[in-house]
């Protein structure tokens, strides 16, 4: 065991949980997240050193990009050694995106990465923000009795839930219970206790270095199926110059209309080099492009099952993988494996 003080550095990148009212207008706008964190006695109950890292100008998570992604990477990594833990605060908007980029990001990840954020202001009487910001610093500085991080893995802890953060979805816009993983259990239960899952928490190979990456090509677009969807619009997309890969939101285990001139588009993408993967539009169950004939007539074009993998961890999977080699074999190959837990092969 450690004798010192566990160290955990907060990165406030914007969203509601920095915001207060302003009086004039009533609008919600970003504050100094360092006076909120000084004005809040609460933090100093928590046994861990905390430093704060403000971005320059809070972003609104709606406008979150691969090139911000890039600058949290850059700021794990510049301070990487110095600190047990980290925890983002983040847009609730656009979390599960970044969660599951920097999964891809930080290779071998060997310390903990907690996204979280709030539905009201921290500074308001009922947020949601305190609770998720106190628990979220004790799990990123938790230790196991070997003196290595309960989860050193991508997180988003909300409402008492810690997931997965490349499982994970927003499914609520109003309630405190504003995420969830469908397809993977939690990684921790918070209640009175704080309750681990060890047996789906990530084990990193803590005799390799934590690899950072980069490179990002977000030429990439998701599409939607739905009865009566017309052939001019899906050429139209397929045909987008510079598009490098599709995440295709299909029918329930991976179904599509067996339609000729869809199979025909799909097929003549493919072939240009376009990479396609297929992700269920149901919110749990994975993609059996097997079991019916429609997800059978797209594996024979060259579509790529998505197994149980979300729309958010599919894109950033594959703006990260194209973003690193321009070899459509081994992008195509890689988005079968699971890099870091992001989806459940089929046996």
């Amino acid at each position: 065991m450690k004798d010192e003080l566990n160290k955990v550095l907060l990165i406030y990148t914007g969203g509601t949980i920095g915001m207060g009212l302003n009086p004039q207008t009533s609008a919600l706008e970003p504050l100094d997240f360092n006076h909120l964190v000084k004005s809040m006695p609460e933090l100093a109950a928590i046994p861990v050193a905390i430093d704060v890292y403000q971005f320059p100008e809070p972003i609104d998570s709606s406008d979150m990009n691969p090139l911000l992604w890039r600058r949290i990477v850059e700021i794990i990594v510049g301070h990487y050694d110095r600190y047990d833990g980290f925890v983002i605060l983040h847009g609730t908007d656009t979390m599960a995106f970044t969660a599951s980029a920097l999964s891809f990001m930080l290779e071998n990840l060997t310390k903990p990465v907690i996204l979280t954020g709030s539905q009201l202001p921290i500074n308001q009487l009922r947020t949601d923000g305190k609770e998720n910001l106190i628990t979220s610093i004790e799990i990123a500085a938790a230790h196991n009795s070997d003196g290595t991080p309960r989860v050193p893995e991508v997180c988003i802890y909300f409402s008492g839930k810690l997931l997965r953060g490349n499982r994970s979805t927003k499914i609520n816009s109003e309630g405190f219970n504003a995420f969830d993983s469908f397809n993977f259990p939690h990684l921790a239960d918070a209640g009175v206790n704080i309750v681990y899952h060890d047996d789906v928490i990530l084990h990193p190979d803590y005799a390799k270095p934590m690899t950072p990456h980069f490179a990002m090509d977000a030429n990439v677009v998701v599409f939607t199926l739905f009865p009566g969807i017309q052939e001019q619009t899906v050429r139209h997309l397929l045909e987008a110059p510079h598009l490098r890969g599709i995440v295709m939101r299909s029918y329930g285990s991976g179904n599509a209309p067996q339609q000729p001139w869809l199979m025909q588009a799909l097929s003549e993408a493919t072939e240009r080099g376009i990479v396609i993967i297929n992700i269920t539009q149901c919110a749990a169950g994975p993609v059996e492009m097997a079991r019916y004939s429609g997800g059978f007539l797209l594996k024979n074009v060259g579509v790529i099952s998505g197994y149980d993998g979300t729309v958010e961890c599919a894109i950033a999977k594959l703006m990260h993988l194209l973003g690193h080699t321009t070899d459509i074999g081994v992008i195509r190959e890689k988005m079968n494996q699971s890099l870091c837990g992001e989806i459940t092969l089929l046996q």
